[in-house]
């Protein structure tokens, strides 16, 4: 450890909680399985602890994204004489990640791959609307590994009919393969965290099983639908389509909303846009 790991405080103000423990970083690493040809992209590095063996796994390049400017000062001194190390001392709710794609066809055995992996220890509140952020450039992505809040990933990773099942579930199942890997307690950070946390794995479809005709349509109807978890779908989606256009989709508008699948929001989505459509016309 140097001096600047030594002396630098965590900032509350940036959810900063810096991960120690080497058996868990190993694992996050080994999940990660780095290859030659990757692009890596490190969403808040801190202070290097998965940076440094991710960057002795030999991958093509890796970007590190960090807000903290005197934190990215010390990486961008830690790894100056590395030519494929970037880093960008930048917000990522507003970074434009497509600018780090490798453009253009490929015809060399030692090209790199034009799509990212995208790693990040992720703060609380901005964990969610990041998530999102990158879901919007997915096509971009082969995947995605996050540390987040244990009560975060298992909202995620929720089926159907279960308590966390919730918005967060299907806006991200529907676009992604969402796998819960493992839990991380708060001794592993210093300083420690007053939750627990967990690593996911998101792993952008590029094939929907369940396409919608209208993205807006669709944010609109499952947001609308979890306002009121206890309220019947009749009532919660009122203002949006009536309790006949539900049946339609062949869905009891008696049921909640934490009980519909993936497909039933994309069928309901669907027919709320071609309602839409047809009084347009």
């Amino acid at each position: 450890m140097n001096y600047f790991e030594k002396t630098h405080k965590a900032r509350k103000r940036f959810g900063q909680n810096f991960l120690q423990d080497a058996h868990i970083i190993d694992r996050i690493v080994g999940c990660i399985n780095p290859q030659p040809k990757d692009v890596l992209v490190e969403i808040g590095p801190g202070l290097g602890a998965i940076t440094s063996p991710l960057i002795e796994t030999s991958v093509h390049h890796l970007h590190l994204i960090e807000l903290d400017r005197d934190l990215a000062a010390n990486l961008s001194e830690r790894y100056k004489r590395l030519s494929h190390v970037s880093v960008h001392q930048q917000d990522a709710l507003q970074f434009d990640f497509t600018t780090l794609t490798e453009n253009g066809v490929f015809t060399s055995e030692d090209a790199p791959s034009d799509k990212l992996r995208i790693i990040g220890n992720l703060p609380y509140n901005i964990s969610t609307p990041l998530m999102f952020h990158l879901l919007s450039m997915r096509e971009h992505i082969t995947d995605m590994h996050f540390m987040l809040q244990k009560e975060v990933v298992k909202r995620l990773a929720a089926d159907a009919g279960t308590s966390d099942y919730g918005r967060l579930s299907v806006m991200t199942q529907q676009l992604c393969r969402v796998d819960y890997l493992f839990d991380v307690a708060p001794e592993a950070f210093h300083p420690k965290p007053k939750v627990d946390s967990a690593v996911v794995r998101l792993t952008p479809r590029s094939d929907l099983l369940f396409p919608v005709t209208k993205t807006d349509d669709f944010a609109l109807l499952v947001k609308t639908a979890f306002s009121y978890r206890r309220k019947t779908l009749k009532n919660t989606l009122k203002t949006l389509i009536d309790g006949d256009t539900i049946l339609k989709a062949g869905i009891d508008p008696k049921a909640r909303p934490e009980t519909l699948s993936i497909k039933a929001f994309t069928d309901l989505a669907n027919l709320l846009t071609e309602q839409r459509k047809t009084l347009h016309d």
